[in-house]
């Protein structure tokens, strides 16, 4: 008998979507080496460069050295450690909120958060574009889950003005990408917070690619836009920032900054925080040292984004019809899935990694090369990048530069 999933696995390698683990790395910085090649890292959303940091590698070091490897359990049973606590009060100064709860992975945060602050006969709102555990967590939620073309926000006021009029007593909730992961573009926050006023909404916000990258210090898309996150003042019956400590951070785990009332909430109902061993010890240090990083270097943020226009704008040199935007994610759209991975592995030959972005991940017919930008890029390296993105675009077959 033939396995199972072997005819569905050879569909996917038709279709171009098969997706099969990378060599490893050698190093996670802005230039790497794999299976023997020197490469100009173009992939990670190691933003700032702090993943191999003295300051973040010293931290975990000693903190193993002290607490062992494992936080031993979940939190609420022998794993919550004294570093949890100091995390989450240093997130909480950094976002400006009364609170914060650490989770293991942006994943599980996300899931967590929407499938508990909603439920029977409330209402998620969310963007098209949303990160796929944002869908998942309004997918879990006993709530109505609608989506609105990306951007869209006359639709999103229709559905909750109708929700409202339907059911005056029920919550709804607005949930959003803060950086939408796959385009580089921020969202309209003012816009959505009056949106959210005028429906009684509340929102959650998922900041994963804009912590340590937009706001004069990397605070993230509310400091962006210079406002402050606090829902009472805000207007707002509820309000919820995600953020990981997984890439600009150069750490792992995520948080929720939000009030106090509502991270008691989460931590008796968001079933991924109750039921996941927690962090080890030197992850939590890590991150720790890299909020630290962040105050006493203010300046790290203005640097990424200094390469990022300095990226945007040698491709644009070449020819490219770039989206303009103040973050390192640089799409540079294909089509083609199967194309895409070509034109992948032509630059990887070139000393480029700059990886294809493929259905599910992309919506079809959409599939890019998805450039980040990193602080210690060299201007140098960025140029050459930008000039063999351009002479391999020009060198394939049929018409590859669009923009995305």
């Amino acid at each position: 008998m033939q396995p199972l999933f072997e005819e569905r696995l050879a569909e996917l390698e038709r279709l171009g979507l098969r997706r099969h683990l990378p060599e490893p790395v050698a190093t996670p910085g802005a230039r790497l080496a794999r299976a023997g090649q020197e490469l100009v890292q173009l992939s990670s959303n190691n933003y700032l460069d702090l993943a191999s940091h003295p300051a973040l590698i010293e931290a975990s070091v000693q903190a193993t050295r002290r607490h062992g490897c494992g936080a031993t359990g979940s939190r609420l049973l022998s794993g919550n450690l004294e570093l949890h606590g100091q995390l989450e009060a240093a997130v909480a100064r950094f976002k400006g909120t009364q609170a914060a709860l650490v989770f293991n992975n942006g994943y599980a945060a996300n899931l967590g958060l929407l499938s508990c602050l909603a439920g029977p006969g409330d209402l998620w709102v969310c963007d098209k574009l949303n990160h796929a555990s944002l869908i998942d967590g309004a997918r879990a939620s006993e709530a109505e889950a609608r989506w609105y073309r990306h951007g869209d926000l006359a639709r999103a006021r229709a559905l909750l003005l109708r929700h409202r009029e339907e059911h005056p007593a029920q919550a709804r909730w607005i949930a959003t990408d803060g950086v939408f992961s796959m385009d580089g573009d921020v969202a309209d926050l003012p816009a959505l917070l009056e949106l959210a006023r005028e429906t009684r909404a509340g929102l959650v916000l998922d900041d994963a690619h804009a912590t340590g990258v937009l706001g004069p210090t990397g605070r993230g898309t509310f400091e962006h836009f210079g406002i402050q996150p606090d829902a009472r003042a805000l207007g707002i019956p509820g309000l919820v920032v995600m953020g990981t400590f997984g890439k600009a951070l150069g750490s792992a785990g995520a948080y929720a900054a939000t009030d106090c009332s509502t991270r008691e909430w989460l931590l008796n109902r968001a079933r991924p925080f109750i039921f996941s061993t927690a962090l080890p010890p030197g992850v939590l240090a890590a991150s720790l040292a890299a909020l630290s990083l962040l105050e006493t270097e203010p300046g790290l943020p203005a640097q990424l984004r200094s390469r990022a226009t300095h990226f945007r704008n040698a491709l644009r040199r070449q020819g490219l019809p770039i989206n303009p935007g103040p973050t390192p994610i640089v799409p540079i759209a294909v089509g083609d899935a199967r194309r895409a991975i070509q034109l992948s592995e032509r630059l990887q030959a070139r000393g480029v990694l700059a990886l294809a972005v493929r259905p599910p991940t992309v919506p079809q017919g959409s599939s890019r090369l998805r450039c980040t930008v990193m602080a210690t890029h060299t201007e140098a390296e960025l140029e050459n990048a930008a000039r063999l993105i351009a002479q391999e675009l020009a060198s394939a077959p049929g018409s590859l530069a669009h923009e995305v």
